[in-house]
């Protein structure tokens, strides 16, 4: 398995026997197990505040080495010593806002235009309420309107890539009754490519996150490891490729990466339909284009040619519309080519001028967009020459550019569609440009081929197919009920989306079925037979482990293995009768995909960086948030000044960081500028409230902290309504037992590690000791594999409350969180049931681990109160239903509390994934 994180820089050695952990988590399950006289002990810990920093284990260096190109090495600088510093450049002054006069001024503007949004009459409105509240004191608003504000906004020097455009008409033979397709102009609008790459190059923000150098990374055990785009085989050959031409010695390598994927915005006022291309740079690092960070730019708006009924299916309109987008294709990306052959100068994160050479190296898209990028017959994998009948047989040989221009010149266009998939009358636009194969560049795309190909298109429906051919359709709707009320009773966890009428929704989503894949398995477990359940299982297993930050020689093993076990269980569709019988069953090309991911990752890292949810998701950004905010009438063009704003707005904010000149909140910039200039002084620092103002409604979120283990902090107020004395408290919520818990804990605590007392000396009294409860605990862990911010570092929000919402009460993974003060510490606790594993290893259908509570001697679920310090994040449990049916009356708050056995559920996230196994 990868490598997760450095080693610790704490000490996390066990005091009785002196045993170093790696973890606190690791400690506290060793003293817990190993040196526990009694049935169940509270693990002991230093007492420390919870307003105590986290230990840091991020900040050594990575004790993985790396392995750069010997020719195309060039990360200090070209034809500089080794270490100079950059070139010094005319920096602006630090009070230099423009074309901005003040910090207020920017901080509106990206108030209202890219945060609010805010329609033009509503900015208008509201400058109009700010002008007349300062007219009494003389004073103005920073922009008098809407159109003053995009005067200033318009002026911003960076960021600044002009739109332009140019039209294509079909070019061939035109009859007398041409239909209307024949004879219109397709425009096409565009940035310059050339420029938009060197503003990616140039971004200061990039500059923590960047890779000069295509390289090879060995974890301390010799292991490979794949992570981002410039550590896969990709990036390496071509460099030997470049290295081939000694102009190219010393030159930085850029991969170009790709992206296309139509997207409707709005159905009910006609299909209004847009076909964005963006673009990317591979030296980028993934979680840098996972989180948005204008990594991924729109670089043009493709035409979409349409016609009436009659010629939509003429194989002239055909072939029309295919090449148009090649050509298309060709001429936006002409600017890049010269830089494919001859360096560039071009200005790096760094600050530092580097010759650098394009490539064309990667493009995301779904199966459909890549059928049409490789000219192919739909059914036909783009990636080996396998039979569209029986893809998965055969040996997979690679397709290949030469091996396509070979064919073409050999067989007839017929034997060519039949024999090869290839459509023979058209030209992939990557023959214009050197050292470009399409077939090379298609990259894993795990929303459309693994998410909801597999997973929801697939096995979910061949699950409900099977169902109806064995009960018949009355029988399988009633099983099929019964498995959505198991969907809706599973217990809430952080994040996790709720499905109150099971998974009956007409259109999915990737999110719908992200969260459906994580509930699936227990629901369908006892109404499908084993082999089903082993399916489903070897696949989650799949997709959980290629959706992993960073791979290793062994993860991409177990993903092979997990991907065997797919093949060999899903036979039972066929055996039932759900699959048609032969090779031709399973020949589904989205499912296919899944036996090049191991050739893939190795190529071009990690698959979470070249995803298609990454430009879905930029869809929201760059288009469909744009044309809400047009008046609808020509919006393209509305849209495409919206997006050249934004984009200057973004500039404009790296820069005044760059330039630190954003530090602190806009109040307190202010405040300090007027002090500077003599202005008021009114004694605070501008944040004094800042502290206080979050909210605790947010189930997670991303955290750019850096790197460290792990902590738990209670929540920033404690709750209401709720005794100060330990004694009451436990008559309040009900808990008797919590008095004597809480005590044995303090007495561990209290401890000395050189000489124990006995568990038979008095309890400490608690009666003088305040406690505070909290309905709620952050914690945050490393976990760069989900939704992380730069760090890799996640939080989320464990829950404890009787009252949730106003409604039922909602207990994540334990009961109440509370502190109490004893000595002039304070101890922030956890009040927890102890569960037990059923078996020595997870369960062989499912792969999770089964646990049961523990009952004391009075068959009572036990209890234990722990230090919260102790604790690493929340486990999801979800129940074991069996065979029977749930009853209906039944709530996802009961389900905790009724069932005898729960599954850990270790595809809650890939954090859980990767240390629940």
């Amino acid at each position: 398995m990868p490598s997760k994180l450095p080693q610790s820089q704490c000490d996390f050695t066990c005091p009785s026997c002196f045993r170093v952990l790696k973890n606190r988590s690791g400690l506290t399950q060793h003293i817990i197990h190993t040196h526990s006289s009694s049935s169940r002990r509270p693990p002991k810990q230093k007492a420390i505040d919870r307003e105590d920093p986290p230990p840091c284990v991020g900040f050594e260096p990575s004790l993985c080495t790396w392995e750069n190109h010997a020719i195309l090495d060039d990360a200090c600088g070209n034809d500089l010593c080794a270490g100079a510093p950059p070139p010094s450049q005319i920096m602006a002054d630090k009070n230099d806002w423009y074309p901005f006069t003040s910090c207020v001024e920017f901080e509106t503007a990206e108030f209202l235009f890219t945060d609010n949004q805010m329609p033009q009459a509503q900015v208008d409105r509201l400058l109009q309420l700010w002008t007349a509240s300062l007219l009494p004191f003389n004073g103005r608003p920073p922009y008098t309107d809407h159109t003053d504000l995009h005067k200033v906004i318009d002026a911003i020097p960076h960021g600044d890539a002009v739109w332009t455009s140019f039209q294509v008409q079909y070019a061939g033979d035109v009859p007398e009754l041409a239909p209307r397709w024949m004879t219109k102009g397709y425009d096409v609008w565009f940035h310059n490519a050339n420029a938009v790459v060197k503003n990616l190059l140039s971004n200061t923000d990039f500059h923590e996150h960047f890779d000069y150098i295509p390289y090879r990374e060995f974890e301390p055990t010799g292991q490979r490891r794949w992570e981002n785009f410039m550590s896969g085989n990709w990036a390496w050959h071509h460099a030997d490729i470049l290295a081939q031409d000694a102009a190219m010695h010393g030159a930085m390598l850029v991969p170009i990466i790709l992206g296309s994927d139509k997207t409707t915005v709005s159905v009910a006022t006609g299909q209004n339909d847009y076909y964005p291309l963006y673009i990317s740079i591979g030296n980028i690092h993934n979680k840098i284009r996972r989180a948005h960070r204008n990594a991924l730019v729109l670089l043009a708006f493709l035409a979409i040619p349409k016609t009436d009924r009659e010629s939509e299916d003429s194989a002239e309109f055909r072939k029309f519309r295919r090449q148009l987008f090649h050509t298309t294709l060709s001429h936006i990306l002409s600017s890049l080519k010269c830089g494919m052959s001859e360096p560039e100068v071009r200005q790096c994160p760094d600050g530092h001028f580097r010759r650098v050479a394009y490539a064309l190296a990667a493009y995301i898209a779904d199966y459909l967009e890549q059928v049409l990028l490789s000219c192919l017959v739909q059914g036909w994998c783009p990636l080996c020459m396998n039979m569209s009948n029986h893809l998965d047989g055969g040996n997979g040989v690679p397709r290949s550019r030469e091996h396509a221009e070979y064919c073409i010149h050999a067989f007839a266009f017929s034997e060519l569609w039949d024999q090869y998939g290839i459509v023979g009358d058209l030209t992939p636009f990557t023959n214009d440009f050197p050292h470009a194969d399409i077939y090379k560049l298609l990259t894993p795309d795990l929303l459309h081929q693994i998410i909801k190909g597999v997973f929801k298109d697939h096995l979910v429906t061949w699950i409900s197919e099977y169902l109806k051919i064995s009960y018949g359709e009355a029988e399988a709707n009633r099983i099929l009920d019964d498995i959505d009320q198991r969907i809706a009773a599973v217990p809430l966890y952080p994040n996790l989306r709720r499905f109150p009428e099971g998974r009956r929704f007409k259109q999915w989503t990737g999110d719908d079925s992200k969260a459906l894949m994580k509930v699936y398995l227990p629901a369908i477990e006892g109404h499908v037979p084993p082999g089903v359940v082993r399916t489903v299982s070897a696949f989650l297993e799949f997709c959980y482990t290629a959706r992993r930050n960073s791979l290793n020689e062994s993860a991409i093993e177990s993903l092979q293995q997990a991907l065997d076990r797919f093949h060999h269980h899903r036979q039972i569709f066929q055996q039932t009768g759900v699959r048609e019988q032969g090779p031709k069953g399973f020949s589904l090309p989205r499912q296919h995909s899944m036996t090049h991911y191991r050739h893939l990752i190795q190529e071009f890292g990690a698959p979470n960086g070249l995803c298609s949810s990454i430009t879905e998701s930029k869809h929201i950004k760059a288009v469909k948030k744009p044309w809400r905010r047009s008046n609808r009438f020509n919006a393209l063009g509305q849209m495409l000044i919206t997006n050249q704003r934004l984009d200057k707005l973004a500039a404009a904010r790296v820069d005044f960081e760059n330039r630190q000149m954003l530090q602190g909140s806009v109040l307190s910039a202010t405040i300090r500028d007027a002090e500077l200039h003599g202005g008021v002084d009114n004694g605070s620092d501008g944040d004094s409230g800042s502290e206080g103002s979050g909210t605790d409604d947010h189930e997670s979120e991303t955290q750019d902290s850096p790197r460290v283990l792990n902590y738990v902090r209670l929540a920033k107020t404690p709750a209401r309504k709720f005794p100060s004395d330990i004694h009451a408290l436990a008559h309040h919520i009900q808990q008797p037992k919590l008095p004597q818990l809480t005590s044995h804990f303090l007495q561990f605590q209290l401890q000395d590690d050189t000489n124990p007392s006995n568990d038979d000396a008095a309890l400490p009294d608690l009666s003088n000791s305040p406690v505070s409860v909290f309905h709620s605990a952050v914690s945050t862990f490393y976990a760069p594999s989900d939704l992380s911010g730069l760090g890799g570092m996640h939080t989320e929000r464990i829950r404890s409350t009787p009252c949730w919402r106003k409604g039922h009460p909602r207990y994540d993974t334990g009961l109440p969180f509370f502190s109490f003060t004893y000595g002039g510490v304070k101890y922030p606790c956890a009040l927890i049931q102890w569960f037990s594993t059923i078996s020595d290893g997870p369960d062989d259908d499912t792969g999770m681990w089964v646990v049961q509570p523990d009952l004391d001697a009075d068959g009572q679920r036990e209890l234990g109160v722990v230090h919260l310090h102790s604790v690493l994040r929340g486990a999801h449990l979800i129940p074991v239903y069996g065979h029977d049916r749930l009853p209906t009356d039944i709530q996802h708050t009961d389900s905790l509390d009724i069932f005898q056995a729960y599954y850990v559920n270790k595809y809650i996230d890939h954090h859980a994934f990767e240390i629940a196994f």
